[in-house]
């Protein structure tokens, strides 16, 4: 029996002061409050480990390569160009190389779960794999070899813009037809075996599926997480608006189910009717502050989202920085110069950094289908302890202001699954895993 002792622990009920964890495997077995250090591990803080709801763990091994201005304006659309090269080099050994890197840092900024929004299926040259699962299977491995937890989400992709049309070359290693993809998530299904792991699907937003692929889809998939990109850009409204007179989000909630399996990628353009749709819904906004900023994607209207019921869950998207504490310092800061107010997410009277991580925790928890996010026994043992290197050390909910708002709070450990992945704010692995990221990058780029 593992115990940790921490000086403060964030519980269902609030914080608690000398909070000892103990945990038997993979879950939580006991948590005591008013208890002695003895013999345990002892911590400051202790929080449960958070769910980062979107990424594509690929994209890692691009960070910093389209950040130099071309001849015109820069935008997501030009981005997209460098990810498609990028993407049509990589072989499995280097997919797989570059996700452990991703999944490393995902853990060493506090996360335990990824939602992996995988479309990259295919052989360079589009054809199809011996093992048509061979891509997703190096999503499992370096999940596995990381120690995160996943909710693999493979991506349905079959056009290049609204209206059905022909994929484009630089897409070849995405697509499929409908019936070889339900074939995929039957293989996955069989092959996912690691009891916390799950599996859902993603079409991959309403340009690249129409609205008769994603209802077969669900009809042959009636349960699991159903993740969708969609309104990330201004150029996706108008075009969604001239193909079928709706936008984006507005046409997803009219021909389809969407309920609190669904999370909506980004949803950044909404109209309040939209916005108030989703927030009904019961469906998760997935959002990804630091890849929209990177993007220049726009601000999601979270103070008015929010106050309607809306439910959010953050995640490292293109993971050109991975770090928990700044998605949400982003997302919190976005409002702010938007609106020239500060502490806008609160919600009202108390913590900021409190409102965002319980937010946070919860919204993730349901897009990815896992359990609760939460320091309670027959939970996960999935926790994550941090550290105040400067003092006085913060109470209760200073520590989540510290945190994201602050300086001197950092993660020091991690438990995923009642495995310590990460000691002294570093990876047991990370001299393994950065040492076949720079052998990967260095041959693509070459």
């Amino acid at each position: 029996m593992k115990t940790i002792f921490a000086d403060w622990a964030l519980l269902p009920g609030g914080w608690a002061r000398d909070v000892a964890v103990q945990f038997d495997g993979a879950a939580i077995a006991q948590v005591q409050t008013g208890a002695a250090p003895s013999g345990a591990t002892r911590v400051q803080a202790l929080i449960p480990g958070m769910a980062n709801l979107h990424s594509h763990a690929f994209q890692r091994g691009m960070a910093g390569l389209a950040e130099t201005r071309g001849d015109s304006a820069d935008s997501f659309w030009t981005w997209r160009e460098v990810m498609y090269r990028f993407a049509l080099a990589l072989t499995p050994d280097q997919m797989q190389a570059i996700a452990e890197l991703a999944y490393v840092e995902m853990l060493e900024a506090g996360f335990t779960r990824v939602g992996e929004f995988h479309y990259l299926h295919h052989a360079p040259d589009g054809a199809t794999y011996a093992d048509p699962a061979e891509m997703s299977l190096r999503i499992l491995a370096a999940a596995q070899a990381t120690g995160l937890h996943l909710t693999h989400l493979p991506v349905f992709y079959a056009h290049a813009d609204f209206g059905g049309a022909p994929p484009a070359p630089g897409q070849r290693r995405f697509i499929h037809a409908p019936e070889a993809f339900l074939r995929l998530l039957d293989s996955l299904d069989r092959q996912m075996t690691r009891p916390l792991d799950r599996l859902g699907f993603a079409p991959h937003s309403l340009r690249a599926a129409t609205g008769d692929e994603i209802a077969a889809l669900l009809a042959a998939r009636p349960t699991g997480p159903v993740h969708i990109h969609v309104a990330e850009q201004l150029r996706e409204v108008e075009d969604c608006l001239k193909a079928h007179g709706q936008r984006p989000v507005e046409r997803l909630l009219a021909t389809q189910p969407v309920d609190a399996r669904w999370c909506l990628i980004h949803a950044t353009h909404l109209t309040q009717a939209e916005r108030q749709g989703l927030a009904a819904s019961g469906a998760v906004a997935g959002l990804c502050p630091v890849t929209e900023a990177n993007l220049g994607d726009g601000l999601f209207p979270a103070p008015d989202f929010l106050a309607e019921g809306g439910r959010f869950g953050i995640g490292t998207d293109s993971n050109v920085r991975v770090a928990l504490a700044g998605e949400l310092q982003v997302l919190e800061y976005g409002q702010r110069l938007t609106l020239r107010q500060r502490n806008v997410l609160a919600g009202g009277p108390g913590s900021t950094g409190g409102a965002l991580i319980r937010g946070a925790l919860a919204g993730g928890a349901q897009a990815l289908a896992a359990p609760a996010a939460e320091i309670a026994p027959g939970a996960p043992a999935d926790l994550v302890a941090l550290r105040d290197d400067t003092g006085p050390a913060p109470q209760g909910d200073r520590w989540l202001d510290r945190w994201l708002f602050g300086r001197g709070v950092a993660v020091g450990s991690v438990w995923a699954g009642g495995v310590e992945c990460v000691s002294g704010g570093r990876h047991r692995d990370r001299d393994r895993v950065v040492a076949g990221f720079r052998r990967a990058v260095e041959a693509v780029q070459a």
